[in-house]
C-alpha cells in the first residue's frame, strides 16, 4: 500500500514539473499588454483576390482590397505573441472602434472587416487604446520594407518560400531567416510574417519559423492593375 500511495506522489511530482512551464504561461493567458513580441502578417492580396474568386466571384468581386488598385503586400495584422503560443480576445467584449480610426487604416488594411476582426482577437491583447494599437501597426509596417520585385509585379511569378525570405532579408537589415515565415495555400503564396520586438527591432522566433511552408514551388499572382 505504502509503494502505491509512493508512486503516485512520484507521477504526480513529475506531471507538475512537466505542467510547469504550461502553468507560468497560464498565469498571464490573454491578460491585456502581457506578451513577449509581435508577428506582423502581410498578406500577398493578388492570392487573396484569385483566392476568394474561385470561391465567390461576386462577393470576391466586393471586396475592397479587390478592385482595381493595385495592392501587393497588405497588412493582415499585428499580433501580440508569448514565446510559445499567443493571446487572443482579450477583453470581450472589445472596445469599439471609431469610424474615423478605420477609415485612416484603409490604405494597409483595405478591408474594414479585417480591421475590426484584427481589433477585437489581436489589438485589446496588446493593452493599448485603439488609436495607440493602429498607430503601432503603421510604425511597425513602415520598418519594414517589401522587396522591390515585389511592389508592382505585373505578369505571374513562380518562387520558393527561401527566395521570397531571402528578398526580405536583403532588403531588411538586421533581418534574419529565422525570423520570417512564409505562409501559403496549396499553390499560392499567401503571406510573410515578420517577428518583432516592442521597439519594432527584428528578431529570431523559432515557433512561427517552425510553422512556414514547405512546399517546393509557390505562385505569385500579379498586382492588380498594375
Amino acid at each position: 500500500m505504502v509503494q502505491v500511495v509512493f508512486r503516485a506522489l512520484v507521477v504526480a511530482a513529475a506531471v507538475f514539473v512537466a505542467a510547469g512551464p504550461a502553468l507560468a504561461q497560464d498565469l498571464r493567458q490573454n491578460k491585456p499588454g502581457e506578451f513577449d513580441f509581435y508577428v506582423l502578417s502581410l498578406s500577398w492580396s493578388p492570392s487573396f483576390c484569385e483566392e476568394a474568386s474561385e470561391r465567390n466571384p461576386d462577393r470576391a468581386a466586393r471586396q475592397p482590397q479587390c478592385s482595381a488598385r493595385p495592392f501587393s503586400f497588405v497588412v493582415h495584422g499585428l499580433w501580440p505573441q508569448y514565446e510559445k503560443g499567443f493571446p487572443e480576445y482579450c477583453q470581450n467584449p472589445a472596445p469599439r472602434l471609431s469610424r474615423g480610426i478605420v477609415s485612416a487604416m484603409l490604405d494597409l488594411m483595405p478591408s474594414p472587416r479585417l480591421i475590426f476582426h484584427e481589433w477585437d482577437r489581436h489589438g485589446v491583447c496588446s493593452g493599448q487604446s485603439a488609436s495607440r494599437y493602429f498607430e503601432t501597426i503603421r510604425k511597425a509596417r513602415a520598418a519594414v520594407k517589401i522587396p522591390d520585385q515585389y511592389l508592382a509585379l505585373a505578369a505571374p511569378l513562380t518562387v520558393t518560400p527561401a527566395e521570397v525570405e531571402e528578398a526580405f532579408v536583403e532588403a531588411n537589415p538586421g533581418l534574419s531567416s529565422a525570423g520570417i515565415a512564409v505562409g501559403c495555400s496549396a499553390r499560392r503564396l499567401r503571406e510573410v510574417r515578420v517577428c518583432m520586438t516592442k521597439e519594432f527591432g527584428f528578431r529570431e522566433c523559432p515557433e512561427i519559423d517552425r510553422r512556414a511552408c514547405r512546399r517546393d514551388k509557390l505562385l505569385m499572382p500579379p498586382v492588380r492593375g498594375g
